[in-house]
């Protein structure tokens, strides 16, 4: 078929036909194309959306707390080498409490017949001669008395302290101010140090020794230790009480007026010496 002539050739209907088919169809390809589609910058996942392939905190940005995991942690959250962990510490053995020396055990049942608030608590070993096999932290004494802050002491020391406040010390205060003890606030129980100017290991650093720095009677009054005033008659009369009764249960008391160091407490402990010396000053 010959078709319309196009200059000095003919074309053949056919290929016109063709033409404008092909016209028309990028007409409507055009047209099925908005300008928003073209133009806008959303991506086919909206921000937020998670697939297997991109990880949650690639895509959108976490909250300040807690804090996502990123980049490879994202994708291996178990590997203890790229995340953080709480340090371990080994627990106690659950047979702790049978393996305790019989002289301890029997140390606590009497501390609990004097009535005295504790815990137990782990093996301190700070090295060299510092450390406490079988600690306790006092909390309480006979009488509703509070240690304030808790003592850690050896068993032994604690139940000797709490021994000469119920015998002595509670009925020296009521006898003097007619009411009870409240409080005794000390200053230092195990202390990791040596004896002040020698090279000799404290008694503090076995939780073998407690020093007192006063005491606070359950009417609110509280008596300084540090060396009374010449009309504190009440107050001189307790201590003095404090220093010679005391050394009928402890092998050392030292307090005001004994050096510079204990102007302002008591310091009580068990100290073994030769023949049997107490040191009361």
């Amino acid at each position: 078929m010959v078709g319309r002539l196009d200059g000095n050739r003919s074309v053949p209907a056919w290929r016109g036909g063709l033409r404008v088919a092909l016209v028309s169809a990028a007409f409507l390809a055009l047209s099925a194309c908005s300008v928003s589609d073209v133009m806008s910058p959303r991506p086919d996942i909206d921000v937020g959306f998670s697939t297997a392939a991109v990880p949650v905190a690639r895509i959108a940005p976490a909250p300040p707390a807690p804090v996502p995991a990123q980049g490879m942690q994202a994708l291996v959250p178990s590997n203890p080498m790229m995340v953080a962990y709480p340090r371990f510490t080994p627990p106690q053995e659950p047979g702790a409490a049978a393996v305790m020396p019989q002289e301890e055990v029997a140390c606590r049942r009497r501390l609990k017949r004097l009535g005295v608030a504790y815990r137990d608590l782990a093996p301190i070993n700070d090295g060299g001669s510092c450390g406490i096999d079988w600690p306790v932290e006092v909390s309480g004494l006979s009488g509703g008395i509070a240690m304030s802050p808790p003592a850690t002491l050896n068993c032994q020391m604690a139940e000797t302290f709490a021994r000469w406040t119920k015998n002595e010390l509670a009925p020296a205060a009521r006898t003097r101010y007619f009411t009870g003890i409240g409080k005794i606030r000390q200053g230092s129980s195990y202390s990791c140090r040596r004896i002040a100017g020698t090279s000799v290991a404290s008694e503090h650093s076995k939780g073998n020794a407690l020093d007192v720095m006063s005491v606070e009677l359950k009417n609110g009054r509280e008596i300084d230790v540090r060396k009374p005033g010449f009309f504190a008659f009440r107050q001189r009369g307790l201590l003095n009480s404090v220093r010679a009764e005391g050394c009928d249960y402890f092998t050392t008391v030292l307090g005001p007026g004994y050096n510079y160091d204990h102007r302002n407490h008591f310091h009580f402990d068990l100290k073994g010496r030769r023949n049997g010396y107490r040191a009361c000053k």
